[in-house]
């Protein structure tokens, strides 16, 4: 758990969902890690997990379902009542955050916010999202082609930032990343995003 300056007066806690782990995505991913900096800057408190069988973490590969269900049982776990939630993922972890969030709309406790980077389109079934989700998505993607995440987007009227030239691992583009986020939540902190 990462905590901003101040965490008595934390903006609530916020999820960030690692890529793929059948494909080394843990919660060390440096994507993962950039989300995390920028919610901390923000004031949230920034919960990065990893899921079943990945690191020390017991369980095997699930297809999405036990994921989401670890995501689900760490956020809750540690979240207080009423307390605001944020939630984002990176590649599969897209998928995760945005499967969290429908779970938590769907419960009675919606998250505040969605962050969606480069989300795994493509790949998974990912549900429609709130009008106010944050998706990023790199115009070169070579594992997540930017159409399919347009196609995703288009039946919702879903707007989608696209970084020129970059690819889906963000390389030498995370300043960049971060800088779109902070921007996203709150415009006053995209003038100092390092």
């Amino acid at each position: 758990m990462d905590a901003p300056a101040d965490p008595a007066h934390a903006l609530g806690l916020a999820l960030v969902c690692h890529p793929h782990p059948l494909h080394g995505g843990t919660l060390d991913n440096k994507v993962v890690q950039t989300l995390a900096r920028a919610f901390v800057q923000l004031g949230w408190r920034t919960l990065r997990l990893n899921y079943r069988g990945v690191g020390q973490s017991a369980g095997v590969w699930d297809e999405g379902r036990g994921e989401t269900d670890d995501a689900q049982h760490a956020l809750l776990s540690l979240a207080q009542a009423h307390e605001p939630l944020l939630l984002a993922g990176f590649s599969f972890g897209g998928f995760v955050a945005a499967q969290l969030a429908q779970r938590l709309a769907d419960s009675g406790r919606a998250a505040r916010r969605l962050v969606l980077v480069g989300p795994a389109t493509a790949n998974f079934a990912v549900p429609p999202v709130a009008a106010d989700t944050v998706v990023v998505h790199g115009e070169a993607d070579e594992v997540v082609p930017l159409q399919a995440t347009l196609d995703w987007a288009r039946p919702q009227a879903l707007p989608v930032t696209v970084l020129p030239g970059v690819g889906h691992f963000f390389h030498g583009q995370l300043p960049l990343l971060k800088s779109v986020v902070l921007r996203a939540l709150d415009p006053a902190h995209a003038v100092n995003a390092s």
